[in-house]
């Protein structure tokens, strides 16, 4: 059994029916719950996430999860767009969106290792927590990323249901969200000729020679991107910049402090942090 869930293709195909069966389970949720629409949404949601982690258990690997991130926005935009007529602001989110979300699923599908694989960071936590890692494991693995995600679709959402017609905010965003997902782009295929290439240290070459964490700072503009278009031609819903927001607290709390943690492991890495950047992928002022 082990032979078979280190095939890829095996454990490619295996996440691919969990995701179509959650995205089955998630729409009928959302057509038969009778609540408002943001809150059935959200509900659809979590019996998503919950559908998911039951598998992520099945084949005690959390990573099973990892896709939800890039998929979840997709599905949702999708569906809406599909019921709800088009406009410039619309179409310029679901540009955004599915730009981004082809572009992170495709990294994500190219990093994958198959199912005997998870994440240095669940496995720190499980190795770290013990009998409390299953409470962690669904709360944290997977059910708080799915409600800061939902946050920051929400806004797309809600200029597609209501057929709000673009401006020049619609623009700015999305030329946001392009060039974050163009920057991510960039810093992923650097990193990954780094690690072909068979070096193990520190990166310094790219994006990563003056930025520690260029692709997480795609990932938060992504999202400002949305929040921008969002509020630009519906300014009366500015706390739809709450996703946004959640997602920046959660980079600067828990992801960046994990990477720089697992980074300080490493031979130079007191050097390296004194002249990058933690975020912007520009030169450092070096005090002599």
């Amino acid at each position: 059994m082990d032979s078979i869930r280190e095939s890829k293709s095996f454990s490619m195909l295996v996440i691919t029916c969990i995701y179509l069966m959650a995205s089955v389970i998630a729409l009928c949720a959302y057509l038969l719950l009778p609540f408002p629409f943001w809150l059935d949404l959200l509900l659809a949601d979590i019996i998503a996430t919950v559908f998911v982690f039951i598998f992520s258990l099945a084949f005690k690997n959390a990573s099973v999860y990892d896709p939800y991130w890039s998929v979840q926005p997709m599905v949702i935009v999708l569906y809406f767009a599909c019921y709800y007529k088009l406009t410039m602001a619309s179409v310029l989110l679901l540009v955004s969106v599915f730009y981004w979300g082809i572009r992170l699923t495709g990294n994500w599908a190219y990093t994958f290792g198959g199912l005997n694989c998870q994440d240095w960071r669940y496995t720190k936590f499980e190795n770290e927590n013990g009998r409390l890692y299953p409470f962690i494991n669904f709360t944290g693995i997977h059910m708080m990323p799915t409600l800061i995600v939902y946050l920051c679709t929400l806004p797309a959402v809600y200029v597609i249901r209501n057929g709000v017609e673009g401006n020049i905010g619609s623009f700015i965003g999305a030329f946001v969200c392009i060039c974050a997902a163009t920057l991510q782009l960039a810093a992923d295929i650097q990193m990954q000729r780094y690690r072909k290439s068979g070096e193990h240290g520190l990166i310094r070459t790219g994006l990563w020679k003056y930025s520690r964490h260029p692709n997480y700072l795609g990932e938060i503009l992504m999202w400002w991107g949305v929040g921008i278009q969002a509020v630009s031609v519906m300014p009366g819903y500015w706390w739809l910049l709450a996703g946004a927001v959640s997602n920046t607290v959660m980079f600067f709390t828990v992801s960046i402090p994990l990477a720089d943690k697992r980074q300080s492991q490493k031979p130079g890495y007191a050097e390296y942090k004194a002249s990058t950047r933690g975020l912007l992928p520009i030169p450092k002022k070096q005090v002599s």
